[in-house]
C-alpha cells in the first residue's frame, strides 16, 4: 500500500474498527476526487468516518443535518444587505469546507438536494450571479438510512449519478464491537485521531494516482463492463458514459493504493459494484431474481464478461 495511504487508512483505523474495506473506497474517491453515498442503519460510525478522515488531512469538516425543512441557501449560502456599507455581502453555506456530511440527504426536499448538484459536479456555488470556487479539495459524503421511508424523498437519477461511490458499512463482528465498546468506556475518540498528512499531500496524491498506466486491453474490459449493463435483461437503465469514466478513475486509484504503477483486471473487479451499483435500475425481472440488490446483479454481470489476460 502507498505509504501516505496507509498512514490515512490506519489513523482512521484508530476509530472505526474493522472496516478497513469502506474506509479504502473513501480514500480511492478521494484520490479521484469524488463523492461518496453512504447507504447504511443509524449508529454504525458513519459521522465517524467523516470527522476521523478530515481531521487525519488536517481539512475543514462540516456536518448538515438535511431535514425536510432545511434550505438551499443552508447549503450553499446567501447574499445580506450590509446597511453600513449599502452593498451585499456573501455569507457562507455549510459547502464551503473540504469535507461535507450530508446526514440522511434522503429526508431534504427535492429543491434542496438539487442545490447540491453544481457543487457536486462543478465544485462551485453561484449566488446572485456570481460564482465562487470550492477549495480545491472537497468532497461530499451523504449518507441515507435504506430502512425508513416514511418522510423522505427519494434522490433522482441524475443526482445518483453524482456520486463517485454508493457504499455501506454494515455491523461489526463480536470482537470488533468488543473493541468499540472498550475504546468508548475509555472515552479516547476525540484524542487520538491527529492530522497524519496535510491538503496539500492530497494534491499529489491526485495526481500521482493520474500517472497510473492502463492497457488498451484494460479499457476494453471496463467498456464492455458498461455495455453489458445496458444490453441485460435484468436492468432498465445501465450505467452512464459517467460511469465508465469513474469505474476507469477508480481502477487506477486501486492500483495506486495498492502500491503498482499499473492497472489489473482485479482492480476493475474490485471496484466496479461501489461505482456503478447506484447508476443502474433493475427491470421487474430483476427486481424479482436479485431482491433489488443491484451489486448481486453486477456481481453476475461481471462473471459474464471476458477478462483479459495480464
Amino acid at each position: 500500500m502507498n505509504n501516505r495511504i496507509k498512514l490515512i487508512s490506519d489513523n482512521i483505523s484508530k476509530v472505526i474498527i474493522g472496516k478497513d474495506d469502506t474506509i479504502r473506497k473513501v480514500l480511492n474517491a478521494l484520490i479521484c476526487g469524488g463523492h461518496v453515498l453512504i447507504e447504511d442503519v443509524p449508529g454504525v460510525g458513519k459521522t465517524q468516518l467523516v470527522s476521523a478522515l478530515a481531521r487525519s488531512v488536517d481539512g475543514k469538516f462540516n456536518r448538515i443535518q438535511m431535514t425536510p425543512d432545511i434550505m438551499p441557501s443552508d447549503i450553499v449560502g446567501f447574499s445580506m444587505l450590509n446597511r453600513s456599507t449599502d452593498s451585499f455581502e456573501y455569507h457562507e453555506g455549510a459547502v464551503m469546507c473540504n469535507f461535507l456530511l450530508a446526514d440522511e440527504i434522503n429526508r431534504a426536499s427535492p429543491k434542496s438536494q438539487s442545490s447540491l448538484l453544481e457543487v457536486m459536479e462543478e465544485f462551485q456555488v453561484t449566488i446572485d450571479g456570481e460564482t465562487r470556487k470550492l477549495p480545491e479539495i472537497f468532497m461530499v459524503l451523504a449518507t441515507q438510512n435504506p430502512v425508513e421511508t416514511y418522510g423522505t424523498y427519494h434522490l433522482p437519477e441524475a443526482q445518483m449519478d453524482r456520486f463517485f461511490m454508493k457504499i455501506s458499512m454494515g455491523y461489526p463482528d463480536f470482537s470488533e464491537e468488543i473493541k468499540i465498546l472498550e475504546q468508548n468506556e475509555n472515552n479516547r475518540q476525540n484524542d487520538i485521531i491527529k492530522p497524519v498528512v496535510c491538503l496539500d499531500d492530497i494534491s499529489e496524491l491526485r495526481s500521482e494516482a493520474a500517472d497510473v498506466f492502463v492497457s488498451d486491453k484494460i479499457k476494453k474490459y471496463i467498456v464492455d463492463i458498461i455495455s453489458s449493463t445496458r444490453k441485460n435483461d435484468c436492468l432498465t437503465l445501465g450505467a452512464s458514459p459517467r460511469g465508465s469514466i469513474s469505474l476507469y478513475k477508480a481502477s487506477k486509484a486501486e492500483a495506486f493504493i495498492s502500491g503498482r504503477k499499473f492497472v489489473t483486471p482485479d482492480d476493475v473487479k474490485y471496484c466496479a459494484p461501489a461505482v456503478l451499483s447506484h447508476r443502474i435500475i433493475l427491470s421487474p425481472k430483476g427486481r424479482s431474481q436479485y431482491r433489488n440488490n443491484t451489486q448481486k446483479a453486477l456481481e453476475d454481470i461481471l462473471r459474464t464478461v471476458d477478462v483479459p489476460a495480464e
